[in-house]
C-alpha cells in the first residue's frame, strides 16, 4: 500500500519471520474473533522487541483494537536518538502513502456531489496530461493509468538526495513524470504510481474550489474527528513528534529526516497524523461511515471504492485509493525516515496501526511490514500480513551503504 523509498500497495521484502515469541502460543481464537489476553499481549511484546533488535529499529508504535475488547496499544524504543526521548502513542508522525486514502476520499466526495465522474477522462477536468482523453479518474484512483511514476526518475532521485529540504510544486512533479512515455495503455494492468494521486490532488482543488490542504481539513479531517491530522504546506510537523531516521542519503549515512520537506509527495504522501487519529480513521475509511453515524460517502460510492481488482500479486487487491492484503483493508505508507500501516480486518472487527521511525533497509526490507507480519502471525494467524517483494516495486533506488546500527530498543 504505497511506500516512497520503495512505494506501492503494501510494504514488503523478505517477511520470513518464524515465531519470535517465547513460550507456548495460546489456543487459536474462534473464527472472526481476536483475543488480546495477557498471554497474547506478552507474546506480542516479546516478538516486537525481538524484531526491533534484529532490524535495529529505533522506535515502534503498535495498536491493535478489537471492537468491544481491551486494546493492545504499545510504544517501544526511542523517538529521538539525540535525546533518548521514548516513543509515545500520541506523537505525530509522517504517514507517507496513507495520504492517498484521504486524497481519494476527497475525489469520491466530489463524485457524490456530482462535480466529478469516475469514468470521465481526466482531460475533462485537467489539461496537459499526455493521453488524458483516454485515462479516467477511476484509473488514476485504482493505479491503472499507465502514467510514469515520477519518483522512479533518476534525475528526481539525484535532486532529492542533493537537497531533501527543497520545496516541490505539483506541476514540477508532473513535468518529471510527463517527460517519460506511458508504461502501458490505460486500464490494461495495475502499476503503482504516485503521479496518479498528484493528479487527483489537483482534481480535488479544481472541482472542490479550495487548496487541497483546506479541502481535506474541512471535508474530511473535521467530520471524521481527526484533530491531529494535517497536510502540511511545507516541512512543518507538530509537536510532539517522532524523529525519523533514513540512510537515503548521497553517502548512505543514517540521518534524522524529520525536517525534510515532504512536498515531493504532496497528495500522494505528505500528510502527518498520530496513532490515535489513524485508529479513528481506518474504520471510517473502510465502512464509509463517520464516528457519529453519518456517512462520509454514499453507500454506492463506498462500494465502488472497495471493489478490489487484481494487481497481479497473490492475495493483493487494489480499489480506489485503498488496498486489501489477505483480508486486511487500508493502506500503508513509507517515505524517508517513516513507515506506517493503517488497516482493518472486518471479519475480526480489528483495526491495526503501526508506526516505525526508520526506513533504514538492511536485509529486512520494509520495517513496518516486518512489524505487521510479527503482530499478525500471533494475533490473526489466519490473516497474516505478508507481501511478495515483487508487489513492492522500487521507486527510489536502495542505498548501497550498509545501515548504521541503532541503539537496542528498551
Amino acid at each position: 500500500m504505497g511506500r516512497y523509498r520503495t512505494p506501492t500497495v503494501l510494504a514488503a521484502a523478505s517477511l520470513l519471520l518464524t515465531a519470535l515469541c517465547a513460550g507456548q502460543a495460546p489456543a487459536a481464537a474462534p473464527p472472526g474473533r481476536v483475543d488480546i489476553d495477557p498471554v497474547t499481549a506478552e507474546q506480542l511484546d516479546d516478538a516486537i522487541t525481538a524484531a526491533m533488535r534484529k532490524a535495529a529499529i529505533p522506535g515502534v508504535g503498535v495498536g491493535l483494537w478489537i471492537d468491544g475488547e481491551d486494546p493492545y496499544v504499545r510504544a517501544f524504543g526511542t523517538a529521538d536518538k539525540a535525546t533518548g526521548i521514548p516513543v509515545k502513542t500520541d506523537m505525530h508522525t509522517r504517514i507517507g502513502s496513507v495520504t492517498k486514502t484521504f486524497t481519494v476520499t476527497g475525489v469520491l466526495q466530489l463524485v457524490d456531489e456530482g462535480k466529478v465522474r469516475l469514468d470521465a477522462p481526466i482531460s475533462t477536468y485537467l489539461g496537459g496530461v499526455p493521453g488524458g482523453d483516454k485515462i479516467t479518474v477511476r484509473q488514476l484512483a485504482d493505479m491503472r493509468s499507465g502514467l510514469y511514476n515520477y519518483t522512479e526518475d533518476p534525475r528526481w532521485t539525484a535532486a532529492f538526495k542533493a537537497d531533501p529540504h527543497r520545496s516541490w510544486t505539483p506541476q514540477e512533479l508532473l513535468d518529471i513524470a510527463f517527460r517519460h512515455p506511458a508504461n502501458f495503455a490505460a486500464g490494461t494492468r495495475w502499476e503503482y504510481s504516485n503521479t496518479n494521486t498528484v493528479l487527483l490532488g489537483l482534481l480535488v482543488e479544481k472541482a472542490g474550489g479550495q487548496p487541497l490542504h483546506t479541502y481535506l481539513q474541512q471535508h474530511v479531517f473535521e467530520p471524521a474527528g481527526l484533530d491531529a491530522t494535517s497536510l502540511p504546506t511545507g516541512a512543518e510537523i507538530a509537536s510532539p513528534y517522532v524523529h525519523g531516521y533514513t540512510n537515503f542519503t548521497p553517502n548512505g549515512a543514517t540521518v534524522d529526516a524529520s525536517t525534510w520537506n515532504p512536498s515531493w509527495g504532496w497528495a500522494a504522501g505528505a500528510m502527518i497524523s498520530t496513532m490515535d487519529d489513524l485508529h479513528s480513521w481506518v474504520p471510517t475509511l473502510v465502512t464509509g461511515k463517520l464516528p457519529d453515524g453519518d456517512r462520509l460517502l454514499e453507500p454506492g460510492t463506498q462500494a465502488q471504492r472497495l471493489r478490489m481488482l487484481p494487481t497481479g500479486h497473490a492475495d493483493v487487491g487494489y480499489g480506489l485509493g485503498i488496498a486489501e492484503l489477505d483480508g486486511w483493508i487500508g493502506h500503508n505508507g513509507e517515505l524517508p525516515g517513516y513507515e506506517t500501516v493503517a488497516v482493518r480486518l472486518p471479519q475480526a472487527r480489528a483495526t491495526m496501526v503501526i508506526v516505525v521511525n526508520s526506513d533504514v533497509d538492511g536485509k529486512f526490507g520494509s520495517l513496518s511490514s516486518l512489524i505487521a507480519n510479527t503482530v499478525t502471525k500471533i494475533a490473526t494467524p489466519d490473516h497474516v500480513w505478508e507481501l511478495p517483494q515483487a508487489a513492492q516495486p522500487n521507486t527510489v533506488p536502495e542505498p548501497s551503504t550498509p545501515p548504521t546500527p541503532a541503539p537496542t530498543p528498551s
